[in-house]
């Protein structure tokens, strides 16, 4: 490095050029000593019908991604699991931004646990960025008791895009944690709102949390995320709320009159709680155990799950079609000219995209 305080014109002062730095980097260091072993999928799925914590984040890690080479071991690893699946009770829960989820379900979890043992896995879906394509994935930060509770397991997942509330592998996940021996399992959704339906479509009992001043019964008759909900709790029931959370009851309870009875047979109820001071926990637990008595009753139960396996093969088939549309090497090249004539005007976004699937759809049939 040139110091120019060494020039002539600053005789009697020189700088020295001290002593060169190490590497930051260990040169003794052996790369190789701390590389992770890749597990094979008969050792990741012996690790998890054992239990192992580590193991069963290692497999969701692997189904989250989207790697060609990761989907085709993680399906290995979803099918020798599927049998060991199915035996779990599974409790989605939503609500709007800000409604107290993460904080209810600590309080919701740790109440199971204590009263009905077992071990809970949640599953909290935090949404992802449209510009960063980031999530902060800090849900956990608010379950504070179940976090160092030894009978539970968190995971929190992005979006990455999916719609409906839920991450794109949020079912497998699920399948992956009731073979690790959990059998309850909790689904927290993003909190979009009134679209939430694709998690409702892999729960056993939907609920929704909502908080005093979100509306009228307008707004509570609106077709969407109300009418698919299984039971309606009112959040921050305390202090100079309980007048308004009481209220809020009501207008709710006068807006499910409008609604048509659910397939179930199963009348939904609205009650009140607070989840920071875990006060009304109790009341709602008794009433999602009612639920669960009545639909085992009369049959909806397995009815539910039955019609949930035949939505989710149906979904399958759309996602593994969409990934061959778009990762065939004719499509890719003929991509980027399709955008072009768009954007040009030469051609419409329909008729562009119908010569796309033309071409892909002729391949399909000469193969």
């Amino acid at each position: 490095m040139e110091h120019p305080e060494n020039s002539a014109e600053y005789a009697g002062l020189q700088v020295n050029s001290g002593v060169a730095q190490p590497s930051i980097i260990n040169p003794y260091m052996k790369r190789s000593r701390f590389r992770r072993h890749e597990l094979s999928t008969a050792e990741m799925v012996e690790g998890i019908l054992r239990g192992d914590i580590t193991i069963l984040s290692q497999a969701v890690t692997l189904i989250e991604s989207v790697n060609p080479d990761h989907q085709k071991k993680a399906q290995e690893v979803i099918e020798r699991c599927l049998p060991y699946s199915g035996n779990s009770v599974r409790i989605g829960i939503s609500g709007v931004p800000g409604a107290g989820k993460s904080t209810s379900i600590d309080e919701f979890g740790i109440h199971l646990l204590k009263e009905k043992g077992g071990r809970l896995a949640v599953l909290a879906i935090d949404p992802s960025s449209e510009r960063s394509k980031g999530s902060i994935l800090g849900d956990k930060t608010r379950m504070e008791k179940l976090s160092i509770h030894p009978d539970s397991f968190i995971r929190p997942s992005p979006s990455a895009g999916s719609l409906g509330g839920v991450a794109r592998k949020t079912r497998e996940t699920i399948i992956l944690c009731e073979a690790a021996g959990f059998n309850k399992i909790f689904v927290e959704t993003v909190g979009v709102g009134q679209s939430e339906t694709a998690c409702h479509s892999m729960v056993d009992f939907f609920l929704l949390i909502q908080v005093a001043g979100t509306g009228d019964e307008l707004q509570g008759i609106k077709r969407g995320i109300m009418e698919i909900s299984d039971g309606i709790v009112i959040n921050k029931c305390d202090g100079d709320n309980v007048d308004r959370c009481q209220m809020a009851a009501t207008n709710f309870r006068n807006a499910l009159h409008f609604f048509p009875m659910p397939e179930s047979g199963w009348a939904p109820k609205v009650l009140c709680y607070s989840g920071f001071y875990g006060t009304g926990v109790k009341e709602v637990w008794n009433m999602i155990y009612q639920y669960f008595d009545f639909v085992k009753a009369n049959g909806y139960f397995n009815h539910r799950r039955q019609e949930q396996a035949k939505y989710w093969m149906y979904e399958t088939i759309n996602e593994q079609l969409r990934f061959s549309f778009y990762n065939d090497p004719a499509i890719r090249s003929l991509k980027a000219a399709a955008e072009q004539s768009v954007l040009n005007g030469e051609k419409t976004s329909f008729v562009a995209a119908q010569d796309l699937l033309d071409t892909y759809f002729r391949q399909v049939t000469a193969g």
